[in-house]
């Protein structure tokens, strides 16, 4: 990795693939993103910290703690305090994610609890796993594990279940987990006492989509999913008060046909005009344009290097890690929606997300 002299900005952790788990990176390092220019630098003066499999981050709603997937057959799950200058110092041991190869978490709303998507892997299904946070925001016990069940037609991909992120809804109400082997949104409640998970929905999605990751356009009552084995975009009703989805429309992820393509992050914009997709394969970032349930293409523009998997919309740009290629691009998001790259993707070794604070 270059260190290259960080630009005064926004402070980004990014998350790699270590070589215990097929990657070239070290785990945690940080980035400087100058929302003026787009101009991204690893930043020299916060030290990378090394951590197996860190595929997915996020932050406790105090901004003082970040937690890491450990991506492995043995899951596990980090935590780190995090200082007022960004950096990052481990706090305890891993935890068991509750399954094998975790690949999303995220934390409840109220900041008590953490969850965690395990993608399983052949003969085990995924799962998610439930973690009770302390006072202070960090995980000390798992408190609950649901199985998934199900499977698709896809061979090689979807011989069972495999979830691939779990979000809360808008309305706090439900945790809903992405299941790309099953074809499924599963729907809980999760018991804020005990920290259990109770199913109250199985949304059975089209057949062969893989859905990956969903994001929700604002109000709660539309959401977006990126499809990967479909490569394609799916428009949904969500019905709020019953944990149910409706597919009202389908448009392809990008416009190449020559190349096989496999669709990851998806991000919709804050006033819900715009939906962005980030295309492996196509090596894209496709944008769409929101008209009623359905989606519009803008254009396609390429994702600053190779196989773009994770997207992160900050200070009027989209972040997209690049893994096969090992670099993190800014790019800005103009008027219309479309994007553009003004500077030069920083160097990190097999990076696969990013986390603005």
């Amino acid at each position: 990795m270059t260190a290259l002299p960080a630009p005064t900005g926004v402070l980004v952790h990014t998350g790699s693939y270590t070589p215990d788990t097929g990657g070239e990176g070290v785990g945690l390092a940080a980035l400087r993103l100058d929302p003026e220019t787009g101009g991204v630098a690893v930043d020299a003066a916060l030290p990378a910290i090394p951590v197996s499999g860190a595929s997915f981050l996020a932050a406790h709603p105090s901004g003082e703690v970040v937690y890491s997937t450990n991506e492995s057959e043995t899951g596990t799950v980090s935590a780190f305090a995090q200082r007022a200058d960004g950096t990052l110092t481990p706090v305890g041991s891993p935890l068991s994610s509750g399954g094998a190869n975790p690949c999303h978490l995220s934390v409840h709303p109220g900041g008590r609890w953490l969850l965690t998507a395990n993608y399983g892997s052949d003969g085990v299904p995924g799962t998610v796993g439930v973690h009770r946070l302390d006072a202070d925001g960090f995980p000390v016990e798992l408190t609950d594990v649901a199985v998934h069940k199900g499977s698709g037609p896809v061979a090689g991909r979807q011989e069972g279940s495999h979830a691939h992120q779990v979000i809360t809804d808008p309305a706090g109400r439900f945790v809903l987990a992405v299941d790309l082997g099953a074809d499924t949104v599963f729907g809980y409640r999760l018991d804020t006492a005990s920290g259990t998970l109770e199913q109250v929905a199985a949304n059975r999605l089209r057949a062969g989509s893989g859905p990956r990751h969903l994001a929700f356009a604002p109000g709660g009552e539309l959401a977006w999913m990126a499809d990967e084995l479909s490569s394609s975009v799916t428009g949904l009703r969500y019905d709020p008060a019953a944990c149910t989805f409706t597919e009202v429309s389908t448009v392809p992820a990008t416009t190449a046909a020559d190349v096989p393509n496999q669709p990851a992050g998806i991000v919709a914009s804050p006033c819900g005009r715009y939906v962005w997709v980030a295309n492996r394969g196509a090596e894209t970032v496709a944008a769409f344009r929101v008209s009623g349930d359905a989606l519009q293409p803008i254009a396609e523009t390429p994702s600053g290097g190779a196989w773009p998997r994770g997207l992160d919309l900050v200070a009027g740009h989209l972040l997209v890690a690049n893994q096969h290629s090992g670099t993190v691009a800014a790019l800005r998001i103009l008027d219309d929606g479309a994007l553009d790259q003004a500077a030069p993707s920083a160097a990190i070794p097999s990076v696969v997300c990013t986390l603005a604070l």
